[in-house]
């Protein structure tokens, strides 16, 4: 499946959805969602609402919290109409789930809410999907590059897209935005970048057998900036790669992170086949947090190079921002980067 970058843009802007109305979010307690629900709430949008199956870690004033599971959403009722949907519900961590919990989730979840969006007569989807879909490879990808996923998340997300792009085609008035987020890192999200911080501030980071590995990446807020940017356009379908543009290596981001905030850190590269050993050995440990998992490890040596096609071509995807993102992580967090 090759997916069109943009579709032909409404004749007139009132053929664009009514602004009239609640923005909901589907996975709210999560980290993107948390940062996301600020931002609606920071623009004064008329009405703001989170819906997940967890109680979020700290809520955000001006959020009307729901509980729902997006995996059946036949008797939920929003309280009002709706504008927009913002469809963050996932389950994305890899290795952490069965096989089957991404399909159940990801794919029904697409499923139940476009069903939800055709009852409420709403306009317009915002759907966060994920670079897994082109699959793993050094060659670099962009928007119009084949989808090869090999992984359950990936192919889930890319089914979960099929979902989103039937709902639009089904009538004119309707708008649809997919981003394929990079690893996006930030306040609150504890995974790859965290981890990495975590090692450094330990005093050491490991590089499994190659330091050279492209890691396509984004800071959280400027993700936001991407889909309200996509949201603003006149297409009624944007799709983009939320990254930045310039191929970051890993050593790159682990030398932005020790040039300013673990100026300490020493950095050693050992053959991956000795890394992997020792990561099964201590896969036990990785609940811990440490990400000591072959998985993970993996993760380290695969390169994402992928290309923000769509932001490049609306001037929207500056370069040389790894150091000011990271700058902006460690003022949130006072340095801790948590």
């Amino acid at each position: 499946m090759t997916p069109s970058v943009a579709a032909k843009p409404p004749s007139d802007v009132s053929e664009r959805p009514n602004s009239l109305g609640a923005s909901i979010v589907f996975g709210g307690s999560g980290f993107i969602g948390t940062h996301l629900l600020r931002t609606l709430v920071a623009s004064g949008a008329q009405q703001v609402i989170s819906v997940d199956i967890r109680d979020p870690k700290t809520g955000v004033p001006g959020v009307d919290y729901l509980r729902a599971d997006v995996r059946d959403l036949g008797g939920f009722v929003a309280p009002g109409p709706v504008s927009t949907i913002y469809n963050l519900a996932a389950v994305h961590t890899t290795p952490g789930h069965p096989d089957h919990e991404y399909y159940e989730t990801n794919v029904l979840g697409a499923l139940e809410v476009t069903a939800l969006a055709r009852r409420m007569e709403v306009k317009e989807i915002v759907f966060t999907s994920s670079i897994s879909v082109y699959g793993p490879g050094e060659e670099t990808k962009s928007e119009i590059s084949p989808l090869a996923p090999i992984s359950p998340y990936g192919r889930s997300k890319a089914l979960a897209e099929r979902i989103h792009r039937a709902w639009l085609d089904e009538r004119a008035d309707r708008r649809l935005v997919i981003a394929r987020p990079a690893v996006i890192f930030g306040p609150g999200e504890g995974g790859n970048f965290t981890r990495m911080a975590r090692l450094l501030k330990a005093g050491v980071f490991i590089y499994p057998g190659r330091r050279n590995t492209i890691k396509a990446c984004f800071y959280v807020d400027d993700l936001l900036d991407a889909i309200m940017l996509a949201r603003s356009a006149r297409d009624r379908f944007v799709l983009f790669n939320a990254c930045y543009p310039d191929r970051y290596t890993l050593e790159e981001i682990v030398e932005a992170f020790r040039a300013e905030h673990f100026p300490r850190a020493k950095t050693f590269e050992i053959p991956l086949g000795l890394v992997m050993a020792v990561a099964k050995m201590l896969r036990p440990t990785s609940a811990m947090g440490l990400g000591i998992h072959p998985d993970r490890v993996m993760k380290l040596v695969r390169s994402t190079d992928i290309a923000p096609g769509w932001l490049e071509s609306h001037n929207a995807s500056m370069r040389g921002k790894i150091a000011s993102a990271l700058d902006r992580w460690a003022d949130y967090s006072n340095g801790s980067f948590t």
